[in-house]
């Protein structure tokens, strides 16, 4: 398992590189200029100054490299210097946005918690509302409950965030009066009345974003329980005059959970997508605003960066699925 989780993360590391220069090309090419918002009033020469500071004058495969060594080698020393108190990356250049001057990365870890606090807690609630919900429609199947799950899952897949948001917005918000709807970035819990503060403010969101992940999941659950209670293990654990909980929930439920676990693992960086448009409906101050941001000042360096960051939480995801399969399915060993 060791020696498999070693091998493709030397493997990731072309493919991270393929991808950076992918999207570096792709941005490189895509119409707009950074100095075109610039006021009329600027000169040429002062404008060409600018496009110079920003390293816009360098050949494409200049600016590519000075990016890949900043983003993999001084950025990495940048954390250590921030955890152990050392300096490797004193003076060393580093990736800056164009909009606030500061480093890229510090601007990601700025807006990354409040991303990662909705986002994880959406997740975390679709899984643990998807799981029951596809088991027992599963043991129930084409009963009302199965029927009705089914349904609402559906409707629940096919609605996205940008309708789900301004709808729950205007009926929990609006009409009942119940939650905020625009979350503050800045809130702080210091006390009872803070931390239930925080609570309602995040419920709004995570709803948005739990919504398709409990559907999705729920569905993939349902059919992979379905497989494994028509099969002859099942049968013969019956017979032998185990419980129905232990023949459901310790034999059927472990088998069932093998095509589960990368559904839940791949669909981790499809939740972010999400949260960009979902920040956008709740003011929520996280990477999703901040890239929609990016691309509308036309800050490359921040848009590159961000997009690197989610193509590269993909390939992690993959790796994390074939280390789970391994560690559910005593069947499958990696050499």
């Amino acid at each position: 398992m060791l020696t498999f989780a070693l091998r493709r993360l030397l493997v990731s590391v072309p493919m991270l590189v393929v991808i950076a220069l992918v999207i570096f090309l792709l941005l490189d090419l895509a119409p707009g200029d950074p100095m075109g918002n610039l006021p009329q009033t600027i000169s040429p020469e002062v404008k060409a100054q600018m496009r110079e500071a920003l390293g816009l004058g360098e050949p494409l495969h200049v600016r590519f490299w000075s990016w890949m060594v900043q983003i993999f080698w001084v950025e990495p020393q940048v954390l250590i210097d921030h955890v152990f108190g050392t300096s490797f990356a004193h003076d060393k250049p580093r990736v800056l946005s164009w909009q606030s001057r500061a480093p890229v990365m510090f601007e990601i870890a700025q807006a990354l918690p409040q991303t990662l606090w909705v986002v994880g807690t959406a997740y975390l609630v679709g899984i643990l509302m998807a799981l029951p919900l596809g088991i027992f429609a599963a043991y129930r199947q084409y009963s009302v409950f199965d029927n009705a799950s089914t349904f609402a899952t559906m409707v629940g897949y096919s609605l996205p965030p940008f309708l789900t948001g301004p709808l729950v917005i205007f009926v929990f918000s609006v009409q009942l009066d119940l939650f905020p709807f625009i979350y503050e970035t800045t809130h702080r819990v210091t006390d009872w009345e803070s931390f239930t503060y925080q609570v309602r403010q995040m419920v709004l969101p995570v709803l948005v974003l739990s919504v398709q992940t409990t559907a999705q999941i729920s569905r993939y659950m349902r059919s992979a329980m379905l497989d494994n209670l028509s099969q002859d293990y099942v049968r013969t654990a019956r017979a032998k005059g185990m419980s129905e909980w232990v023949v459901v929930m310790v034999h059927v439920l472990r088998n069932s959970m093998i095509p589960v676990v990368t559904v839940i693992a791949l669909g981790a960086p499809a939740i972010f997508g999400g949260a960009i448009i979902t920040e956008q409906v709740f003011a929520i101050n996280g990477i999703g605003a901040q890239l929609i941001g990016a691309i509308k000042a036309n800050d490359l360096p921040l848009v590159h960066t961000l997009t690197f960051l989610f193509a590269a939480l993909i390939v992690l995801a993959n790796l994390l699925a074939d280390l789970l399969y391994g560690l559910l399915d005593p069947r499958i060993r990696y050499g």
